[in-house]
């Protein structure tokens, strides 16, 4: 297993780094992303949000080269993931690094069965018949869809067929995975199954998270960071509970209620050590308050 797959540190390093990034797709005027300076680092599980239309998607495609080896346009700044320049390095290399979870799974599944889509892309890698066999086995066991190998992608329900999507992606071991609003056709219990996939892997694994996402009452709680855009640029950058304010409201983002519920509280002048993005957290911030 890649050292990249041991622990959860967070290293000095940033496996992700952005330094003043514009792009303009072909054809248009305006930038879709603009003035973008980001870095992210080793075992971090970062939720990037923002109103419809703000840059997101954009900038995920910047993360693993569809831009500019795919999507023309004018690309200004530089992108450096795990050290590679992604102006310099193909698609296929980025993609030894950077896996890529679309919105809709039935965009990343096409073979007859779910054993054969999480083998594709290592059989386009080269890699011997035993490390594959080895790769899907493990994939498949982590996000616990073992006893559906042999299913066709059609026969599975959202759910399964997204956890497929990541078994895809996982097999390929790679030290980032993007998630484009991964949860967004399915249903409240099969969306926190999926979340919990994905924090396993970031906990278990060390993997670094970057997932779109625009329902924060459910991810909130698992992300160690948020970035929220607006207008093609990164407007807030920080804590859950230092993010979620006013300002984030105003922005158009549906931050928790709980977060919320506490903003209005302090106008009321009650005092809290922390701005809860949980139901327990904010248990805890009111059994210290009654106190």
């Amino acid at each position: 297993m890649n050292e990249s797959f041991k622990g959860d540190l967070i290293l000095n390093e940033p496996i992700i780094h952005i330094k003043n990034l514009t792009f303009t797709y072909a054809g248009l005027e305006k930038p879709s992303i603009k003035n973008i300076n980001f870095n992210a680092y080793k075992g971090e599980f970062i939720v990037l949000t923002g109103p419809s239309g703000c840059g997101k998607t954009t900038l995920c495609r910047c993360l693993n080269g569809l831009i500019p080896n795919f999507y023309s346009g004018e690309m200004k700044g530089e992108v450096y993931v795990c050290g590679l320049n992604t102006k310099e390095h193909s698609t296929s290399e980025l993609a030894k690094h950077v896996g890529f979870v679309f919105q809709n799974p039935e965009n990343q599944l096409f073979s007859l069965t779910i054993e054969r889509d999480v083998a594709f892309g290592l059989e386009n890698l080269g890699l011997p018949k035993k490390e594959i066999k080895e790769r899907v086995e493990w994939a498949l066991k982590v996000v616990g869809i073992t006893h559906l190998r042999e299913k066709a992608p059609y026969e599975l329900s959202g759910g399964q067929q997204q956890k497929a999507a990541i078994a895809s992606i996982l097999s390929m071991k790679p030290e980032i995975i993007v998630l484009d609003e991964p949860t967004s056709f399915l249903d409240p219990k099969s969306a926190l199954e999926i979340l919990k996939v994905i924090q396993n892997l970031n906990k278990q694994f060390g993997i670094t998270v970057i997932l779109v996402e625009h329902r924060l009452d459910f991810v909130a709680q698992f992300a160690n960071r948020i970035v929220i855009m607006n207008d093609g640029e990164i407007a807030l950058d920080g804590e859950p509970s230092k993010v979620l304010t006013e300002e984030a409201y105003l922005l158009g983002v549906g931050i928790p209620k709980v977060t919320l519920l506490f903003h209005q509280l302090k106008q009321e002048n009650f005092k809290f050590n922390k701005t809860p993005v949980t139901i327990e957290e904010a248990a805890i911030e009111l059994r210290r308050l009654l106190k």
